[in-house]
């Protein structure tokens, strides 16, 4: 894959991944964590916040990752 376009899919799936994600820890902080407490609320959002960065580095790191040599 040319390395320009292999940046251009992973740029477009971590947007896409960034922005579904965060809707969907919204949703469920949101329904699950209604009737709880400002920490409880304050510990999931904070964990959720930065759990992302995982699957994120995962496709960075494919983004950057050197095209085997052809031959």
């Amino acid at each position: 894959m040319v390395p320009s376009f292999r940046k251009f899919v992973g740029m477009v799936a971590l947007v896409i991944f960034v922005v579904v994600y965060a809707f969907v820890a919204m949703v469920i902080g949101d329904m699950s964590l209604q009737q709880s407490s400002i920490l409880v609320k304050f510990i999931y959002y904070a964990i959720a916040g930065l759990i992302w960065v995982i699957p994120a580095g995962a496709i960075i790191s494919w983004m950057q990752k050197p095209d085997r040599a052809k031959g």
